[in-house]
């Protein structure tokens, strides 16, 4: 799981008004013989060694390890048409859920709603629902998060028990998660976790369609056949 934006409300970013969440779903299988090995084959392809972190915007702005992708237009080009490749090719399933926050705000004024809380109980309920249908009831699942400091990963560990142990419901549905069993794991970026660095290439581009829904988005049509489940909220 990653997110695009920031959940605050108090001061809120009138370029970027949104806040995303995305889960990219793995079956181990394919995470460790194809997923796995895709991503280091571009690392090593393009830098040598695979300590590279694939992080959307070191990307985008072109800092870091990626201000190689300044010495041509050549190296850049080819550089997006494998990552494009490896997002397109990837096996995986994407849940997705925006809050936009001046909606949230007027709709429910007077209720202190953390659109955080709000995109995780939504993105919980969907997964749920998605591997009831394909028979993981009783497994054991884990939920890898990347760390955001202390106090926030002790927030996001103590609403993760609340949702799994039924304590956060929303309108009229009830959801049982206790029907498996859900483990999170809260990791550094430093980890280089393939599979957090793909949802953090994914998180943006699912945003910004909900904000910008006519502008032309390639990253957003790659990843389109794998979302199971797309809430914009309100």
């Amino acid at each position: 799981m990653d997110e695009s934006g920031d959940h605050g409300l108090n001061s809120i970013n009138p370029d970027f008004p949104v806040f995303t969440l995305a889960f990219c779903v793995f079956r181990k299988t394919d995470y460790i013989d194809s997923i796995v090995p895709t991503v280091e084959r571009l690392k090593f392809d393009f830098w040598g060694h695979d300590a590279v972190v694939l992080h959307e915007a070191d990307i985008r702005k072109q800092t870091g390890a990626f201000s190689l992708l300044r010495r041509s237009p050549a190296l850049r080009a080819s550089f997006f048409e494998r990552l494009n490749g490896v997002i397109a090719g990837a096996p995986f399933d994407v849940i997705a859920a925006t809050i936009d926050k001046h909606r949230l705000l007027a709709k429910y004024p007077t209720t202190a709603y953390n659109p955080y809380e709000v995109a995780l109980l939504f993105c919980m309920e969907r997964l749920l629902e998605f591997l009831a249908n394909r028979f993981q009831t009783g497994r054991t699942v884990q939920i890898i998060f990347e760390s955001r400091g202390k106090n926030e990963d002790r927030d996001l560990e103590v609403e993760f028990r609340r949702i799994c142990t039924n304590g956060g419901s929303w309108g009229y549905r009830r959801m049982d998660f206790r029907r498996m069993s859900f483990e999170a794991l809260i990791v550094p970026k430093a980890a280089n976790s393939s599979g957090l660095q793909l949802a953090d290439l994914v998180a943006r581009p699912i945003a910004l369609r909900t904000l910008r829904p006519d502008q032309p988005n390639r990253a957003y049509e790659l990843i389109e056949p794998k979302l199971r489940y797309e809430k914009v909220f309100p």
